[in-house]
């Protein structure tokens, strides 16, 4: 038996397009001790930083306009901002293949979900699929796991790891960041997808950030019962970012 799911994408792009040749920096003072750097010519200037934010800020713009010359550009304004990296959203694969699996023999396959999001106050990722895995010729269906304790759902995880539950279900692990939803800390445990038009969160943040990642695993598991055929079904990702 064959089995095979092919993932289906949707993506919001926001996109900046801001276009610089080079940056001045003004009335900066130095000692011994220590630099002081004003962002621009202001009467304050700066770029406060901590352990969750980067701030850039201007007071007091006496003189806004673009200064050019010969071998400089200087930008005075708060029309002009620092560039950002754009919001974007990307799947490492988009088509998993389980390949032949053989009845009470659990298969996963695993891909990554990919966010930078610094131009956007935070940023979710939802998840759905549009129906159980199914051969739809025949209308045989996987259904989705309840694993070992019956009570997985699509907000509630728990443990997978007998091989006599049977099922299609997901789980998330963090690559990088820590964005994935709650209920994976313990690595057998697994969720179900949630049927479109429904869907769940799978990836979120109320930061920015630069390629958060997370690594998403699939997991199927058949009774000897099942019928043979070709079983797929369509995982649709939407990544919507916050302001």
């Amino acid at each position: 038996m064959r089995n095979k799911i092919f993932l289906g994408l949707i993506i919001f792009y926001i996109l900046n397009f801001i276009f610089y040749i080079s940056e001045a920096n003004a009335q900066t003072m130095t000692n011994d001790n220590y630099i002081l750097q004003m962002g621009n010519l202001n009467s304050i200037a700066g770029k406060p930083t901590g352990g969750n934010y980067q701030l850039s800020f201007t007071s007091g713009e006496s003189g806004q306009n673009l200064f050019s010359g010969p071998n400089y550009k200087v930008k005075a304004g708060f029309q002009y901002i620092h560039p950002l990296n754009t919001f974007s959203f990307t799947i490492s694969n988009t088509s998993i293949d389980f390949g032949l699996i053989s009845p009470t023999t659990p298969v996963t396959r695993t891909n990554n979900l990919t966010v930078t999001n610094e131009s956007a106050y935070g940023y979710a990722v939802t998840v759905s699929q549009n129906h159980n895995l199914r051969v739809n010729s025949s209308g045989q269906e996987i259904p989705a796991t309840t694993c070992d304790s019956g009570t997985c759902t699509t907000t509630t995880s728990d443990a997978w790891t007998s091989s006599l539950v049977y099922g299609f279900g997901y789980r998330c692990d963090n690559v990088s960041g820590t964005d994935c939803a709650g209920g994976f800390s313990d690595s057998t445990f697994y969720k179900q997808f949630a049927a479109s038009p429904s869907a769940v969160t799978v990836m979120s943040s109320p930061n920015v950030g630069k390629n958060r990642q997370t690594q998403i695993t699939y997991k199927v598991n058949v009774a000897v019962t099942q019928a043979a055929g070709l079983y797929t079904n369509i995982i649709n990702y939407i990544a919507t970012p916050s302001f």
